[in-house]
């Protein structure tokens, strides 16, 4: 049943990544966290994400505007190490909460309230129409990559930040997506770096490492034939009532992210 679920998100989610606002990481990691503790389902996504990021180099990255990439890429990547880290040392922080609910037991730590605010945030990219159109002066660009690198780093949720800053360039659906393919992979690799010298590097999975592990590859699979898909609809799909959709799942998560429930 996990595989097929996280299957499934991961090939849906990857090909609609493609011209939405929202990123891989931004589905895929509630669900991911639905089977492992949400600082492991934040790195089993890095890695699927990294991965899927790679394919699109070699198919959008000659779009990519790279005046661009430097000015948001680079702050992007500084301010991913940062975010990692500063993920790194809020899991060592105490429980907030823990209670019982319906004989199950219920812990509220601070990466999961941390992660729960994040994920409420960015669900309302995807349902007020006053986020979705939110766009930023080109000036702002080195900001908005700090921002989007920085919450990177701290969760995964990078892809709305950047669309509300790259969306201003003026960029076709080619140059968006080339370009957005180069700076997520530049930040989904200073995050990894980060990671891997922690928890992924003690054994991300625990006792359970084949079977995570063996889910991380049926994502990365899924996410590389949804990648593949989505590519020949790339200027053809229009996509508010995903996104309205998306929101909703996110807020859903949020809650139950927040109350410890997952």
């Amino acid at each position: 049943m996990e595989f097929l679920v996280v299957g499934l998100a991961a090939l849906l989610v990857s090909g609609l990544t493609l011209f939405s606002g929202f990123g891989l990481g931004t589905l895929l990691m509630p669900v991911f966290a639905l089977f492992f503790p949400v600082e492991v389902a934040i790195a089993a996504t890095a890695l699927v994400h990294a991965a899927n990021n790679t394919l699109k180099l070699p198919l959008f990255a000659r779009g990519a505007q790279w005046k661009v990439v430097r000015r948001f890429g680079i702050p992007a990547i500084i301010a991913a190490f940062a975010g990692a880290a500063v993920l790194k040392l809020i899991l060592e922080l105490e429980p907030l909460a823990a209670y019982e609910i319906g004989g199950r037991h219920a812990e509220i730590t601070p990466v999961k309230a941390v992660v729960a605010v994040l994920i409420f945030f960015f669900a309302l990219f995807e349902l007020l129409p006053r986020f979705r159109e939110l766009k930023f002066d080109i000036r702002l660009l080195p900001l908005g990559g700090v921002l989007s690198g920085f919450f990177g780093g701290l969760s995964g949720h990078q892809g709305a930040l950047r669309s509300a800053f790259l969306v201003k360039m003026g960029l076709t659906t080619e140059q968006f997506v080339g370009t957005a393919a180069v700076i997520g992979f530049l930040v989904d690799m200073a995050r990894i770096m980060v990671y891997g010298a922690g928890f992924m590097a003690a054994g991300m999975f625990g006792a359970q490492a084949g079977y995570g592990w063996s889910l991380v590859g049926v994502a990365t699979a899924c996410a590389f034939a949804g990648l593949l898909i989505g590519k020949r609809f790339v200027k053809k799909v229009t996509m508010k009532a995903v996104q309205i959709l998306t929101g909703i799942l996110l807020l859903c998560v949020a809650v139950a992210l927040g109350a410890g429930i997952v």
